[in-house]
């Protein structure tokens, strides 16, 4: 890993946290993700699965991680099954995780190679009645390749059919939506990373340069950081592609007069940032380009402010589209009748905006949080309007990343960096 280790007492205190919400006498268990092939002997860059590296900071393939917080043996309570590493592996792939390196990650004692599971799992499993399975739930989630886990799953139900199931995803939800001050401190980095990107590209954009060049200025900056790379797959949309909401081609050459709206962040130990900006490829916003820039930023603005403890994401997002629904009316793209004859499904203002103005963030671009459970402290979220205009060529997002405070406003991860237009400009000319 890239990334410095993280504290320990992190996974010490999640494990803690989970077991706390277990029934009496049931086990858990949590799987890593696959390397997954592409063709031939080549492989995707291995992603850890989050659930597991949330409970043991354990980065690493072929892993497996067992809570038992009522085993009659102590030492049974919290397992790992790790791939036995050996001198033939360090020179081939790289060092692996030794018993004593896995104590130091994670917090757990006992650690048990991966050829002995089947002959742990069964001594275990006698003793427990109800065993915890991990289940992709999340509201975006749409999985068609089989996981590890699932391979897990279904070998753990054939072997142990008597057992009670019970579901993780549940308890991990509200877990990780709520961030320790260990994950904020690491998910303020990853945006001081997105920082030093986004300066850099003010420097660099000019009229003639190409989208793609932007995305490798970004992705030399965010490596020599200690981050992996992108956050997520990185969106630098000039003109009318900024109207494709998830246009990722980056692949057009950027004209004067022209602006560019980005969606591009850097993740750093695993966790995320997600940053949307929008500038002029000429340094200077059209007076129109302007005028429509600030409203979005107004938005963003008073959004940010409804972000407080007990706030309702639904209700969140009707109160945003007033604010919204005002804003278009001052630039003349909504008139009074559209807004009278609107359609409830559909607001009239959803032509021009027509996503979601926020979401959780954590060691997920759009983490876990339950939706229909009130906001609370220490969650983490994104503010992301946009105006999206075809006819004029050009479409503005702006968000930032903000933690929920339990009574000051809400907490700007991204506050350093720059999002005032008139900012912004006097950067890139200056």
């Amino acid at each position: 890993m890239k990334y410095h280790a993280i504290d320990r007492e992190l996974f010490i205190k999640n494990r803690k946290d989970f077991m706390a919400q277990m029934k009496p006498n049931s086990l858990a268990v949590f799987n890593s993700n696959d390397i997954y092939p592409i063709s031939a002997d080549s492989t995707m860059p291995f992603e850890q699965h989050r659930d597991i590296l949330y409970l043991s900071g354990v980065d690493q393939e072929e892993s497996i991680l067992v809570l038992f917080p009522d085993c009659p043996k102590e030492k049974h309570r919290e397992i790992l099954f790790l791939k036995e590493t050996n001198e033939h592996i360090a020179v081939w792939e790289g060092e692996k995780l030794t018993k004593e390196a896995a104590l130091k990650t994670s917090g757990i004692k006992t650690v048990y190679w991966l050829q002995d599971m089947e002959k742990v799992m069964f001594e275990i499993m006698t003793q427990c009645d109800t065993v915890y399975i991990n289940t992709n739930e999340h509201y975006r989630a749409s999985v068609e390749t089989e996981t590890r886990e699932d391979r897990f799953t279904k070998w753990l139900k054939a072997k142990y059919p008597a057992h009670a199931i019970a579901k993780s995803n549940p308890i991990l939800q509200r877990l990780r939506s709520i961030k320790d001050q260990i994950e904020l401190d690491i998910m303020q980095h990853a945006c001081d990373i997105t920082e030093k990107g986004f300066r850099r590209i003010l420097n660099f954009v000019k009229p003639g340069v190409w989208e793609f060049e932007i995305e490798a200025e970004l992705m030399h900056e965010f490596l020599r950081h200690r981050s992996k790379g992108f956050a997520y797959t990185p969106i630098i949309a000039s003109g009318n592609n900024a109207n494709v909401l998830h246009y990722i081609e980056n692949n057009q050459q950027c004209k004067s007069g022209d602006l560019i709206l980005f969606d591009i962040a850097a993740e750093y130990a695993n966790y995320k940032s997600d940053l949307s900006r929008t500038i002029p490829v000429n340094g200077r916003y059209t007076d129109r380009q302007k005028e429509v820039y600030n409203a979005v930023n107004r938005v963003k603005n008073e959004a940010t402010k409804l972000l407080v403890p007990g706030t309702l994401w639904e209700q969140y997002h009707v109160e945003v589209g007033k604010l919204m629904t005002s804003e278009l009316l001052g630039l003349g793209l909504l008139d009074k009748a559209d807004v009278q004859n609107e359609n409830p499904d559909w607001p009239a203002y959803k032509k021009y905006f027509m996503h979601g103005t926020s979401h959780h963030i954590g060691l997920d671009t759009h983490d876990y949080g339950l939706l229909h459970e009130p906001m609370q402290a220490n969650m983490v979220f994104t503010v992301e309007p946009g105006i999206y205009i075809p006819n004029e060529g050009f479409g503005i997002r702006l968000e930032d990343d903000v933690v929920i405070q339990e009574k000051d406003e809400p907490f700007n991860l991204m506050r350093n960096i720059p999002i005032e237009a008139e900012e912004i400009e006097d950067l890139m000319n200056g």
